[in-house]
């Protein structure tokens, strides 16, 4: 939440304070700290009798296409935490620094994640934002087939692209081109979908021209390597960790809950998950939970 959501969402006093709370209440925060490298995942497995995983499903997916390695091709995600550790104050070498003042920015991808790059590089001052999505445009009302309570999918327009941005569906990206190292342009076909299969609209291939690309294509899997890899957890067919009904993963007293163990969905999924997890924990050490479950 620190990192990945912009001020203008979010600001950031609102977690500070949120922080403080629990910090009377008596739990220690020990932040810069990767676990499963200068911490070990044994030593959490010696040190305490449970241990929850709760870090987020953080491996982006990827658009390997021609191109890919271009200057000026980016996940989301990266722009969007190297902007709010600027943001917060904090210094940058220059020649990280991603910046869209006065360029033409692409963002792939018309989720929230992608709206919220939106709304950054507007604030940055770009030249002009187009955002792209694969799939067709949603309609204004409640689709039949999604009554209550599923969640329906429908067109949003949030103040970010209130703000200022061209948004195109059904578009699909097939490479980047560039001028040495440097992004210059993309190469793209509409597409449209007949019985759930994907096709190409014959003539319809036109270029974008881009100094900057944003990738937000969602996120696949928690990271395995290191941590979890070490603890030796069981994973599900997505790659997410799996648990049991008590959100005890296969090793004995780790659990997991949120993004970890979901895959990737909103903060509210993560909170519910959070203390559904904090009653069984409680359960596992206590032996009975008077927490609530929800």
């Amino acid at each position: 939440m620190r990192y990945g959501i912009p001020d203008f969402k979010l600001e950031k006093t609102v977690l500070d304070r949120r922080i403080k709370f629990w910090e009377k209440e008596g739990i220690i925060f020990k932040t810069g700290i990767k676990v499963g490298a200068e911490l070990p995942a044994h030593k959490l497995l010696e040190d305490f009798d449970a241990v929850c995983l709760a870090g987020g499903c953080r491996t982006p997916r990827d658009l390997k296409i021609e191109g890919r390695e271009l200057q000026g091709v980016h996940f989301a995600l990266d722009y969007l935490a190297q902007s709010n550790r600027k943001v917060a104050g904090e210094k940058l070498p220059a020649a990280e620094l991603i910046d869209a003042k006065d360029k033409k920015v692409v963002v792939i991808g018309g989720g929230d994640t992608g709206s919220d790059c939106v709304g950054t590089a507007n604030r940055q001052g770009a030249a002009c934002v187009v955002q792209i999505e694969l799939l067709p445009k949603p309609t204004d009302e409640r689709p039949a087939g999604q009554p209550w309570p599923v969640y329906p999918f429908v067109f949003k327009t949030s103040t970010s692209h209130e703000e200022g941005v061209e948004r195109r569906w059904q578009i699909s990206t097939r490479k980047f081109s560039g001028q040495g190292r440097v992004l210059k342009k993309l190469s793209c076909v509409q597409v449209e979908f007949s019985g759930g299969q994907m096709q190409e609209i014959e003539g319809s291939e036109f270029e974008l021209e881009a100094d900057l690309v944003f990738l937000a294509l969602g996120f696949v899997q928690p990271e395995h390597a290191g941590l979890l890899d070490q603890l030796g957890v069981g994973y599900d067919k997505r790659g997410n960790v799996a648990t049991d009904e008590n959100y005890m993963t296969s090793k004995k007293k780790v659990f997991a809950a949120g993004d970890m163990h979901r895959g990737q969905s909103l903060i509210v999924w993560a909170i519910a998950e959070g203390r559904r997890a904090a009653y069984c924990i409680d359960k596992f050490l206590m032996g009975k939970s008077l927490l609530p479950k929800l």
